[in-house]
């Protein structure tokens, strides 16, 4: 993007920036400027001349002998243009002037008669020739009637003018014109933009009841505005435009096509002109080219189409090729006197389809592939209806005709300056964001310690928090970002704290004789709802079905770790592998929406899994299988190893055995369960009895609190006392065992259970259930006193809450 720091100047007030300044500031604000070129040098003694007089060289037939008004005197000088005539105003080198190629004018003899100075082309004064305008592309150029005798050409002509070359990154599409540069150096100079202002005076007549538009295919092009501007006087365009459009890399034509080309510039929206009389129509159809139907595109070229392109049309025939190129059958021209003007939004996709099948890369192929401003869409219509009425004497219809299905809404992001300082490692205060938010002419709403930003349609490369972050951080100024140095190699890493709690919960279950498994998070649909622990399932959560899965067997996200750990045990056994024990840490995947919109919400859980023999001694002829105390155990020793305490709860679970299976429980929390897969289950993955436990291992280690402390040696000896007693078999030994936890004192220091008794001498329905109680003061050695009255308080305790009787 070559940008015109003259034309900029429109928009943005400069002052006190020397293009090198702005260039430097521009490039450390994120936009690279990859080269500053002045048009011309600076050049003296070159003024605007009258040619009083044109007549021909006494002594040549291609010279002229010119008297020439320059404003304080009139020279004579000698000129060789074709196009040289008296009346004209043009650009007089006088004696002693330099142009660009340090060419110096100097009084000079021509075949014998006086020259001093010399009536200059625009290529003499420094503008490259592929810019200059083709009707003085070989001669001199004339100026405007209304340009003043005297006054310097370098301020006429924008010759002092500097060009920055912006290399932009694909995402910057706002900086493809002139208007999205300005809000960008508005932003960086903090000083306000000052936008064109596009009122007119418009004709009664309006241009919907002439012409009508018709779009087939409004997925394509959702937006289409046909203005009708009558009465066109087709000649050049004002000097100050043309001056512009070549400091912009663009040759002029006409007043037409310079327009629709300044307006492009200028906000960034390609327009295309039809001569209307020619479009032979008074309604545009927008559709899908037909397979292999043709056109002929501006440049003379027959374009053959195909249907995922789309054509402007007259009802019959294209005339134009949607985003890229317009047709040669309606192509303005000299004697065209109104003018059908399009202000278009079309698919960025098919465009770049249709610019590469016709290998037609435009700068209006450019902004549209990139995606254009929807709301400009409209205004660049207009702007251009003005300069036609202005500088072409146009009759701008009112209310054109507009198809419209365009979403103008704004993006909203949600930024904190606690989170901006986070990332960024900054300290910026409220108001400091507010400010940069202003400079960037962000409208925004604070509510508490966040800021609403509304992301205006210009700017459709910000979507998300990280993109805001980088407008901060760039208009905030990149060099004021605190820095450190990179912590690497000479800093060893280490575990979080999670990481470390994780690795030694593996080392536990590994400790304890169990093997790690490791299964697929994806699963089948039915076993996604099997031995769904309890907690989960009161959250009424759904199983998450991928959308296009590789395979049934895992079509569906995890509930529970445990239906894969019975698979792998059930394909293990199959292999003659009789005694296992396995256990795995892995996430399950939890979502309560019926219609799963948003990320599931995923939960760290520990299971465990055992069948067949657990211990295995030959030679003494021993053998354990394992059972519910064993993985109970294990567990144990997992919240004796994380020093939390947890309970047990019998409970029933579908799948597992009715009578072998209880919750676990921390601080009163369901965070799991254990027990013994129910026989039907077994049966289904063919496997003999099996005893699993699943639990919420984030809980777990979110509560634990490893408080390393010092206990010094006993002193003085403990008191143990058992107590066997008698309960119904209801009973729970666990509500007992918490019963006289509570209330024996703090001289109690232990409680175990070690002997549970049904049968000969007890009553039908009960069960005799002994207890140790462990007694110790580390002060002192105690009486037995202290420890009977403890002893006769739990007796009483337990009789009144349980109806237990101490037996014998």
């Amino acid at each position: 993007m070559l940008v015109s720091l003259n034309w900029l100047k429109n928009y943005v007030d400069l002052q006190g920036s020397t293009p090198e300044q702005l260039a430097d500031k521009i490039t450390k604000t994120g936009i690279e400027v990859e080269s500053i070129e002045y048009i011309a040098e600076k050049i003296v003694n070159v003024v605007v001349g009258y040619v009083e007089s044109c007549e021909q060289h006494p002594n040549a037939d291609k010279l002229n002998l010119c008297q020439v008004n320059v404003g304080e005197e009139t020279l004579q000088i000698v000129c060789g243009a074709p196009n040289i005539a008296q009346g004209q105003k043009v650009a007089v080198a006088k004696p002693g002037a330099v142009l660009p190629g340090d060419f110096k004018i100097k009084q000079a003899k021509l075949r014998g008669v006086e020259s001093n100075g010399m009536i200059c082309s625009l290529q003499e004064l420094g503008v490259e020739e592929k810019y200059v305008p083709k009707d003085v592309a070989d001669g001199i150029f004339v100026f405007p009637s209304d340009a003043e005798v005297g006054t310097n050409v370098s301020e006429l002509l924008n010759l002092e003018d500097a060009i920055l070359e912006l290399g932009l990154t694909p995402n910057r599409s706002d900086a493809l014109s002139m208007l999205g540069v300005a809000y960008e150096v508005a932003a960086i100079l903090d000083v306000p933009v000052q936008l064109p202002d596009t009122s007119m005076e418009t004709s009664p007549v309006k241009a919907k009841d002439k012409v009508a538009v018709q779009v087939d295919a409004p997925e394509l092009n959702p937006y289409y505005g046909a203005f009708l501007v009558e009465n066109i006087q087709v000649g050049p365009s004002p000097l100050w435009m043309r001056n512009y459009l070549m400091a912009a890399g663009v040759r002029p034509i006409n007043n037409v096509v310079d327009i629709t080309n300044y307006v492009l510039l200028e906000y960034g929206q390609p327009l295309h002109a039809f001569d209307f009389d020619k479009f032979a129509s008074n309604q545009v159809v927008v559709r899908r080219a037909k397979k292999d139907e043709t056109m002929i595109t501006l440049d003379d070229e027959t374009r053959t189409l195909t249907p995922d392109q789309l054509v402007i049309t007259n009802g019959s025939e294209p005339t134009a090729l949607a985003g890229v190129m317009g047709g040669a059958n309606s192509e303005v021209s000299e004697t065209t006197t109104t003018v059908l003007l399009e202000a278009a939004y079309f698919d960025p996709k098919m465009v770049r389809i249709s610019s590469k099948a016709h290998g037609l890369r435009s700068e209006s192929s450019v902004r549209f592939e990139k995606g254009v401003d929807p709301n400009r869409v409209h205004q660049a219509g207009l702007r251009a209806c003005q300069l036609l009425h202005t500088y072409a004497n146009g009759t701008v219809l009112s209310e054109p005709a507009i198809f419209d299905q365009l979403d103008k809404s704004e993006k909203q992001v949600t930024i904190t300056t606690e989170r901006l300082n986070a990332r960024l490692g900054t300290t910026l205060e409220d108001n400091e964001v507010s400010v940069i938010l202003k400079k960037l002419g962000f409208n925004y709403e604070q509510k508490d310690d966040a800021f609403v930003v509304t992301i205006p349609t210009r700017r459709q490369d910000i979507q998300m928090f990280e993109d805001m972050l980088e407008e901060v951080a760039r208009i905030y100024g990149y060099d004021f970002l605190p820095y450190t140095l990179p912590q690497g190699a000479a800093q060893a890493g280490g575990l979080t704290k999670q990481q470390a709690l994780k690795r030694y919960v593996k080392n536990y279950f590994e400790s304890a004789g169990l093997m790690e498994a490791i299964t697929y998070s994806l699963t089948t649909t039915e076993r996604a709802t099997m031995l769904v622990s309890p907690e989960i399932e009161h959250e009424a959560v759904t199983p998450i079905r991928l959308s296009m899965p590789m395979t049934e067997e895992h079509s569906t996200l995890r509930l529970s770790i445990l239906p894969e750990m019975l698979a792998t045990l059930s394909y293990n056994v199959a292999r003659k592998q009789m005694n296992l024990g396995y256990y795995e840490l892995g996430t399950v995947f939890i979502s309560t929406e019926k219609q799963v919109t948003k990320q599931p919400k995923e939960k760290l859980r520990a299971a465990a899994a055992l069948t067949g023999e657990w211990l295995t001694h030959p030679w003494q002829q021993e053998k354990k299988q394992a059972d519910f105390f064993l993985i109970k155990g294990i567990l144990e020793g997992l919240f004796a190893k994380l020093n939390v305490e947890a309970s047990f709860e019998a409970t029933k679970i579908a799948g597992m055995h009715p009578g072998r299976t209880a919750l676990v429980k921390v601080n009163d929390v369901t965070i799991g369960f254990i027990g013994q897969v129910h026989p039907q289950l077994q049966q289904s993955f063919d496997l003999k009895d099996t005893f699993v436990f699943d639990i919420d291992l984030d809980y777990i280690l979110f509560h634990f609190e490893n408080e390393p402390s010092f206990a010094k040696i006993p002193r003085f000896p403990t008191v143990s006392r058992d107590i066997a007693l008698e309960v119904a078999d209801e009973v729970a030994a666990g509500d007992i065992q918490k019963t006289i936890e509570d209330n024996a004192g703090k001289l109690l220091k232990d409680v175990t259970i070690f002997d549970l008794y049904q049968g000969e001498h007890l009553e039908e329905g009960k069960k005799s259930i002994a207890f140790r109680l462990l007694y110790f003061d580390p002060e002192r050695t105690l009486t037995d006193d202290e420890v009977e009255t403890s002893y006769q308080s739990i007796l009483h305790v337990v009789k009144e809450q349980h109806q237990a009787a101490l037996r014998g």
